[in-house]
């Protein structure tokens, strides 16, 4: 299968399906395991219909991690496109983090990493997407 995944600057213009979080903490970056998986992935997901990309993020970082308090800051977009279908979203960072228990839901479990786990569950897009934003967010001073 291809798969070509693209980046560009935040527009308001795009209908997003998804959005994806790099969550940076002093342990290192929040990975998130699906309890039907054995791989890593960061923590996002869909964007529910008539839901704000913003309030996605939100729900989604709660969810999938537990997070109560955070800071976000839109780093830039994407899309995907294979063979059989196209999708896009937003890559966001959170920082000053605040964990709670993690609520029941389909993440079995998070983990920290310094860097990319080598057991990834979409490794042909997340080390495109965490590369990019790690420098995004260097550049900007975020990290």
């Amino acid at each position: 299968m291809n798969i070509n995944v693209t980046t560009s600057d935040i527009s308001e213009i795009h209908a997003h399906q998804y959005v994806v979080i790099l969550a940076s903490t002093t342990k290192g970056w929040i990975f998130v395991r699906n309890k039907q998986r054995t791989t890593w992935e960061l923590p996002g997901g869909h964007i529910e219909p008539n839901e704000t990309v913003i309030d996605a993020t939100k729900r989604e970082l709660f969810e999938e991690t537990g997070a109560l308090q955070f800071n976000l800051t839109g780093l830039f977009d994407y899309s995907v496109e294979t063979d059989v279908a196209n999708s896009s979203g937003r890559v966001f960072i959170a920082k000053e983090i605040t964990l709670g228990p993690l609520p029941d839901s389909e993440i079995a479990e998070i983990s920290f990493f310094k860097n990319l786990p080598e057991n990834l569950t979409y490794p042909l897009i997340q080390p495109i997407l965490f590369e990019k934003a790690v420098n995004l967010a260097i550049q900007k001073g975020l990290i």
